[in-house]
């Protein structure tokens, strides 16, 4: 099993990299959004990794943390959800954001990734959801739409209505200070920072 992998990116198209090893081999591996991040043309990078065997392919898939690697399993394991819908799953937000919605039982947004439908999301939270409620306490920290009250959650919607994509939003949220403001008055902060 190939566990880690250590190189320099040789190509990155978003969703796919090619990782070249001291040794001279090139991995090509489909990664997360926040390996993407750190895999520019170029640089050295060190990705956690799980690879998956087909009748007919080996894929390997890339993940920027260990946490990262240990939900993809979690989701995989579930009936219905392949590799590549468990690699969609990371565009909803953080790993921390996806487990508390896991752990809270929130069908609706883990419906927002293509491939999962209500009984997917359903199934997902019936076997993951004790696992996730437990890990929760390793996570550590609340993100803002957890912790603040449905205002926080009703911008995200507005935002996510206006064309962003969740991960955008979640991102833009976490960085404005809830207390006291309505959806209107954070939508409209979340407007003025939002790439």
């Amino acid at each position: 099993m190939i566990a880690l992998i250590q190189g320099k990116v040789a190509s990155c198209n978003g969703q796919e990299v090619v990782i070249l090893t001291n040794s001279g081999l090139g991995y090509s591996l489909l990664v997360s959004p926040s390996a993407t991040q750190v895999c520019l043309l170029g640089a050295e990078v060190f990705l956690e990794t799980h690879l998956v065997v087909k009748e007919d392919a080996l894929d390997l898939y890339g993940f920027s943390s260990v946490l990262e690697k240990k939900l993809f399993k979690n989701f995989v394991s579930v009936s219905g959800v392949g590799p590549k819908t468990a690699m969609h799953m990371f565009s909803l937000g953080s790993v921390e954001e996806i487990v508390l919605a896991v752990g809270r039982g929130d069908t609706e947004f883990l419906t927002k990734v293509s491939g999962i439908g209500k009984k997917t999301a359903e199934r997902i939270v019936v076997e993951l959801r004790e696992k996730m409620q437990k890990e929760q306490v390793a996570y550590g920290k609340v993100s803002l739409l957890e912790a603040k009250s449905g205002s926080a959650n009703d911008a995200l919607e507005g935002l996510i209505t206006l064309g962003y994509t969740p991960l955008q939003a979640r991102e833009t949220l976490n960085k404005l200070d809830a207390a006291g403001k309505t959806s209107e008055q954070l939508l409209r902060e979340a407007l003025r920072i939002i790439k």
